[in-house]
């Protein structure tokens, strides 16, 4: 299978290329069962499907492998893709189609050329591009074909190639572009199965980034977007490039075909994700076109039967799928379209929704939308008479954006302070306000805290502080942005120093304290400082409470700055050997403290003045 110039190019850099391309010559007994392992399953409903032969996936393999390897410059770079892409020649749908051949073809177009991409489409496609849908809806052909649209972002590559080095015949072929024409016969191909391909699992995912080439932004690849947990709602960053002509129409033409099949967005959720990113990539990039898609969505959504009386957008909201699309509907709508939706569909119904388990999200959405609104307040009012039944239905997003909200329009916030204070049953007598804080931050009620089932005097407030969770961290947070936060300040003066250095080295407890060190004034951050005392070498010897430290510093006055210094330099030794004080004795310049605290105190007072120079100009 390999040419004679492939070969050479293979086995090129010494004894550990030629062992690999040994290893998979040979086709040994450990060759035989790889390939038995990735030709096993494709037995199974495969029906007549060709499949590469053995000696094929070994090649393609060590391809990889190559790679992997990189290249000393761009000539030999330039010929091995060349090179490769001659082998995939006649073969592109098997190639696509097999896993390893996928892995590998993903990764060589990314080192291909626009026009070279475009080349590979061609032949995915065949004469008519009809064989792109097959391709697209395959397991693996699929990434190959995402792969192969999102190189499309790199096709001024070629129109910006040296003009004395292209002939006639290649400016005539260039002029219309060669990776231009297969997206935009890919797109032809989508618009005349769009029913099939947005159910489809793999081929919806091609729809998808079809949208974006064609808008003119991308994000990552779907293998890299893959982040951690705790950053699945993150949406990705989207990057924009310029697009030829043909593109913002055909754009205009395939959201005209989607819209056909609005149906299926409410029942598939598969399609529901191709219809929030079609509405997504429009907001971006085609404002105007994105409020016509918004506004037909709606008119959908509202215009299905229901019980009499009844908006069929109460359904919806409770349906995983439509759910969804709804709330993409919901931030990237206009005012006036927020405003039809919550009077007329929504008014009265605000408190059952956002006690449902699915029908919550898009109420959460909702309540962030409408904070820079003067609709905010009645919706307000609405939300907050089931404040305490939401916090017991465990819906603490419903509250955290309520808050959240609040301290963004500035509006509601004595209301929303004193309605917590009710649903954690801290507002009478007045002695239990300073318990506020331990109660929000674990998000658990007075009686539950403190195991008040006995008379009021008899209630042991001296209970520390164990659990603080992540909704109440950021309940909190939102909180510490409240015009008036003289309740979570006393309350936090209440703290014992042990409780506020378990907030301090407490991963959600962490930001709590950082908020309100770093949003008091200079006297109220003295009187927090205060009671930490005594707590800083242990601070500073933490993860996370190093971090407090630091940003405690920033904000810090000389005076202040001057009282953390001398305690943390009687611990040099601990400190300069530890992972993580070792970095707040360097930011700290606590040297230089010890060695020329004059000098030090000098610097200190310059920075001091610059912010606060800096802090004046920003408000």
């Amino acid at each position: 299978m390999l040419s004679k110039e492939e070969g050479r190019r293979l086995k090129k850099g010494g004894g550990k290329k030629r062992t690999h391309s040994g290893k998979d010559g040979g086709e040994g007994g450990a060759e035989k069962k790889r390939r038995g392992g990735e030709e096993g399953p494709k037995s199974q409903g495969d029906g007549g499907k060709k499949r590469l032969d053995a000696l094929s996936v070994g090649y393609f393999r060590r391809v990889g492998e190559r790679l992997g390897e990189g290249f000393e410059d761009d000539e030999e770079r330039e010929m091995f893709v060349e090179n490769v892409l001659m082998e995939v020649k006649g073969k592109a749908s098997v190639v696509a189609t097999d896993q390893t051949g996928s892995i590998t073809l993903q990764r060589l177009l990314l080192l291909s050329s626009p026009d070279q991409v475009g080349g590979v489409l061609a032949e995915l496609g065949g004469e008519s591009g009809s064989e792109l849908k097959a391709v697209s809806c395959d397991r693996c052909g699929g990434h190959v074909v995402e792969s192969a649209l999102r190189q499309a972002s790199r096709w001024m590559e070629s129109s910006q190639r040296d003009p004395s080095s292209t002939t006639e015949e290649e400016e005539e072929e260039d002029s219309s572009g060669v990776l231009e024409a297969q997206v935009l016969s890919l797109s032809q191909v989508v618009r005349d199965n769009s029913s099939e391909f947005i159910g489809h699992v793999y081929g919806s995912h091609v729809v998808r980034t079809l949208l974006h080439v064609l808008a003119g932004c991308i994000g990552p690849p779907r293998t890299e977007a893959r982040a951690g947990a705790k950053e699945r709602n993150i949406a990705p960053q989207l990057t924009d490039f310029e697009i030829p002509t043909s593109f913002w129409y055909e754009l205009k033409s395939l959201t005209e075909t989607l819209m056909e099949n609005i149906n299926l967005s409410v029942t598939d959720a598969v399609a529901s994700a191709v219809f929030q990113t079609m509405l997504t990539v429009s907001h971006r990039k085609r404002p105007k076109l994105c409020k016509q898609l918004l506004r037909r969505t709606m008119e959908y959504l509202t215009s299905r039967s229901a019980a009499p009386g009844v908006s069929p957008l109460l359904v919806f909201l409770k349906d995983q799928a439509s759910s969804r699309l709804i709330e993409t509907v919901i931030q990237l709508s206009p005012k006036s379209l927020l405003c039809d939706l919550y009077k007329n569909h929504l008014k009265g119904h605000v408190v059952n929704l956002a006690l449902h388990p699915i029908a919550n999200f898009p109420i959460q959405r909702l309540t962030a939308a409408l904070a820079k609104y003067k609709l905010f307040p009645r919706f307000f009012d609405e939300l907050v008479q089931g404040v305490e039944a939401i916090l017991a239905a465990g819906h603490m997003g419903v509250i955290v954006q309520l808050a959240e909200s609040c301290a963004e329009s500035g509006e509601k916030q004595d209301e929303m302070m004193q309605c917590l204070l009710c649903a954690f049953h801290c507002a009478e007598p007045g002695s239990r306000h300073d318990t506020c804080l331990p109660l929000f931050m674990s998000l658990l009620t007075y009686d539950v805290y403190y195991h008040s089932d006995t008379a009021e005097g008899a209630v042991n407030t001296e209970v520390p502080l164990t659990s603080i969770c992540y909704h109440g961290s950021r309940l909190v947070q939102a909180l510490a942005k409240f015009k008036e936060r003289s309740l979570l300040l006393s309350s936090l003066r209440t703290l014992s120093p042990a409780d506020l250095l378990r907030m301090a080295s407490d991963s959600a407890g962490s930001h709590v304290l950082q908020a309100l060190i770093t949003t008091s004034s200079d006297k109220g951050r003295g009187k927090i400082l205060k009671r930490l005392e005594g707590q800083y070498v242990q601070m500073a010897c933490s993860r996370v409470g190093s971090r407090v430290l630091e940003a405690t510093w920033n904000c810090a006055s000389v005076s202040q700055r001057q009282n953390i210094a001398q305690e943390l330099v009687p611990s040099e030794s601990q400190l300069r050997s530890d992972q993580f004080a070792r970095h707040v004795w360097a930011k700290f310049a606590l040297s230089h403290f010890v060695l020329r605290r004059a000098h030090w105190q000098e610097i200190q007072t310059g920075e001091s003045k610059k912010r606060k120079l800096f802090s004046d100009i920003l408000e």
